[in-house]
């Protein structure tokens, strides 16, 4: 007897390997996997706007990233004494102009430094909804909790969606790496703000969107992580006390079908044994200066070394 739907990703013909780029953008299963990479010690970089949910503003993240450009003080607004770029997460707003400029235009010289090397490109799109800034009508990606009065919320239409997933990945096949890889997918977590009925059509327009637009490209592919969540894990143990967000569990069954379908077998020993050291590393002992923990320690750095020597980029940092 079954007793669940067990979903499979597709195994990909084209494998990470250990000298591959991993660039992610989008919500926060993007967040999830570049950290999970991270601690593995592979080549990764994440969210240099910070999260973003819609695929207009993802589109514009990849190409401000693309064009190199250089954020102004125009291209602020000062708010509850913050200066703030409505095209970015809140992490980047300070009291000062030239602090939010520094912080934002640190990370696009990084981001398009990373992009021109990279080989794949994870992209997670959350929500369909956009919000305008009315007082300069521009669409923005957050409202950094400025008053509800100031904006219009909206659905982006079809060709919207359609016309941003396509500049997103022509941008992309222009600055990376050739033959780079773009794997697309749809955040499992419920937007309940919208309303549960407006979270479903949300997430279907962007489904539906995707699947027109892919198969125009090579190297485009979708990862069925929306429907892992909603069919294979259809239990609420797998989420967090808000019953919206995915746990660990759930994120490490992802990560793994992720990884048995799209990492070589070097780097599937690579990123657990670098894992092993992490969790190692991690350990507290009763007394640092102990012979033992001295032991401990010297076999710890030698297994790092064996590590190290398999890759040019520095790991354990």
């Amino acid at each position: 007897m079954k007793f669940r739907t067990e979903i499979e990703f597709k195994n990909s013909d084209n494998k990470i390997t250990l000298t591959d780029r991993i660039f992610s953008v989008g919500s926060c299963f993007s967040a999830e996997m570049s950290e999970k990479l991270q601690n593995g010690q592979m080549q990764t970089l994440c969210n240099p706007f910070g999260t973003i949910f819609n695929p207009y503003s993802i589109k514009n993240v990849i190409k401000n990233l693309h064009d190199f450009k250089i954020y102004k003080n125009e291209d602020l607004i000062l708010y509850n004494e913050e200066y703030i770029s409505l095209q970015h997460h809140t992490s980047f707003n300070s009291n000062y102009a030239h602090k939010t400029l520094e912080k934002i235009n640190q990370n696009i010289e990084i981001g398009n430094q990373f992009l021109q090397k990279t080989n794949w490109v994870l992209i997670t799109y959350g929500t369909s909804y956009i919000y305008e800034f009315l007082p300069k009508k521009q669409l923005v990606a957050n409202c950094h909790k400025i008053p509800q009065k100031f904006f219009n919320k909206r659905f982006l239409t079809d060709e919207e969606i359609r016309f941003s997933i396509t500049e997103t990945i022509e941008l992309i096949k222009d600055i990376c790496e050739e033959d780079v890889q773009i794997l697309f997918t749809i955040s499992p977590v419920r937007h309940s703000k919208d309303g549960m009925i407006e979270n479903q059509l949300s997430k279907a327009k962007l489904i539906c969107a995707i699947h027109e637009v892919l198969p125009k490209f090579e190297n485009c592919h979708y990862l069925p992580i929306y429907e892992v969540l909603m069919d294979d894990l259809r239990d609420y143990r797998f989420y967090k006390e808000d019953l919206i967000h995915p746990n660990s569990q759930a994120i490490q069954y992802i990560w793994e079908k992720f990884g048995n379908a799209y990492f070589s077998e070097e780097v599937k020993e690579f990123i657990n044994e670098n894992y092993k050291i992490k969790a190692s590393l991690e350990h507290r002992p009763n007394d640092d200066n102990s012979p033992k923990h001295k032991e401990f320690l010297e076999k710890l750095q030698e297994k790092i070394k064996i590590q190290q020597s398999k890759v040019k980029h520095k790991i354990f940092s």
